[in-house]
């Protein structure tokens, strides 16, 4: 049966949950701001998964795993970082019936635990680069969690690099951000503005901040990805040193860079519809699912079922293991099966019917378009391969008009706040900032929570600042977000 969802354009935030819902992508947990990743979701991270994972091992990143629990002194070793993340650490007292010696934090991120065993491996700049990543979870106490969007555990991955100049290591931190841009764009149909941060929102202990920057359905944005230039801090704070090429000491550079299960909240955000998720095909689980039809047993068994899994190996075998799946749902009404599918985001339903059958065709069926055709099998590889490449793209260019359209320039504070101000207004505002922290902060509270999401790294125009007036000011996007 068809489960209801709340129209987006009444409620977005319930229409957001009640799309996990029906899409059956994650459930809440037993513990407060956790969650289930149910199968339909965790596919979609491990095709996440997969396409990062091949772009940094492209880049020359290995895979680690770090330990999950962190001495309590190694956050305090870090002053910024621990004050950072203070308000958000879980921390382990007891264990074995007994109270530790030393409370353990469950990490908030890695990079003091990652900074400790650094300093034990490089001794010399022959040593370096370290180019690692680790794909695993971290807790951050939630206080107000969403599903995808803020839960106190997560799953994502954490690159952390050591390097010998500061050259190295900026180039590093710009290299993923632009590695995290391609592939949310290519593979996510997901169109960011990625940039510098501004100084309030920067990482807790790096120098600098660069982001990407995606805009959702309800015009809010949402940081899809982060990589941060952390200097020489997390080496001096960790003894990360090495002798360099003259023989002298110096401490390492180092980065982090990282992008989460939040992605997984901008996909449905970006793209789902008041029917349900509505998934690229570059991360979709289930490219096509194949649904035979018919009331007659017989028919099934002898002629529409051998039909589907000829079907099903043949485009396994053109699209990738396991693209397809065959819907034996047979003990509910068709429309239902199909209704199926398409609350779960598939971008393909095809179709097998008697008539199909004795005419050696199918009918395909698009989940965002609904627009359907009848295809032969001699064609179908080629036409189901055409057919998801111009959805991807389709889904790209809507989200990118989307972000066109509502992304406009502003002068002068007084019209920031009035676009801001209306109900049905919003987007993304472009102006000139050269505030502080001070002043991002002013702004944040007279517009009811409007920030400095980046300044973009292809925009190197300046003008006179909105909110100061100061000449010389970079460009900078305003938006309220998640």
């Amino acid at each position: 049966m068809a489960k209801n969802i709340t129209p987006k354009e009444k409620n977005f935030s319930q229409w957001y949950q009640d799309v996990i819902r029906v899409a059956e992508l994650a459930d809440n947990a037993p513990v407060r701001g956790c969650m289930v990743v149910r199968p339909n979701g965790y596919g979609i991270w491990e095709n996440i998964q997969a396409v990062f994972d091949r772009a940094f091992k492209k880049t020359g990143h290995e895979n680690a795993y770090f330990p999950l629990l962190i001495p309590n002194s190694f956050m305090e070793r870090e002053a910024k970082h621990v004050k950072g993340f203070s308000p958000e650490l879980a921390v382990v007292t007891h264990a074995g019936g007994a109270e530790l010696e030393e409370p353990y934090v469950i990490r908030p991120t890695s990079e003091t635990v990652i900074g400790h065993m650094y300093s034990q491996w490089v001794q010399s700049w022959r040593d370096l680069p370290i180019l690692i990543n680790q794909w695993c979870n971290v807790m951050r106490w939630e206080r107000r969690p969403r599903l995808f969007l803020r839960t106190s555990e997560f799953l994502w991955q954490e690159g952390h690099t050591a390097h010998a100049s500061r050259k190295e290591a900026e180039e590093e931190t710009l290299l993923m951000l632009n590695v995290y841009q391609e592939i949310m764009s290519k593979d996510l149909a997901l169109p960011v503005i990625y940039g510098e941060k501004s100084m309030n929102e920067r990482f807790p202990g790096a120098e600098n901040t660069y982001s990407c920057e995606a805009m959702m359905g309800d015009k809010k944005a949402l940081q899809a990805g982060t990589s941060h230039f952390l200097g020489q801090n997390f080496a001096r704070a960790f003894d990360i040193s090495f002798q360099n090429r003259d023989g002298e000491i110096e401490f390492a550079w180092t980065t982090s860079w990282g992008v989460s299960t939040r992605l997984i909240g901008a996909l449905i955000m970006t793209h789902a519809d008041n029917d349900g998720l509505v998934l690229p095909p570059n991360v979709a689980p289930v490219k096509a699912a194949i649904i035979p039809i018919s009331d007659d047993d017989e028919k099934l068994k002898d002629d529409l079922e051998p039909m589907a899994e000829a079907i099903s190996s043949r485009l396994d075998r053109a699209l990738g293991a396991q693209a397809t799946k065959i819907d034996r749902q047979y003990h509910i009404r068709p429309v239902d099966r199909f209704f199926h599918h398409l609350q779960r985001g598939v971008p393909l339903r095809i179709e097998i019917g008697a008539r199909e059958f004795a005419g050696n065709l199918v009918r395909i069926v698009r989940r965002d378009t609904s627009e359907r055709e009848m295809v032969s099998l001699d064609t179908i590889e080629s036409r189901v391969k055409d057919l998801l490449s111009d959805i991807q793209n389709r889904m790209y260019k809507q989200a990118y008009d989307f972000l066109q359209k509502n992304t406009r320039d502003v002068s002068n504070f007084e019209e920031m706040k009035e676009f801001f101000a209306s109900k049905d207004s919003g987007g993304f505002a472009r102006a000139f900032f050269a505030g502080s922290c001070d002043d991002e902060d002013e702004i944040k509270s007279v517009t009811g929570g409007v920030t400095v999401r980046c300044m973009p790294a292809d925009d190197d125009t300046r003008g006179k600042c909105v909110f100061t007036g100061r000449d010389n000011a970079r460009r900078a996007i305003f938006a309220k977000a998640y």
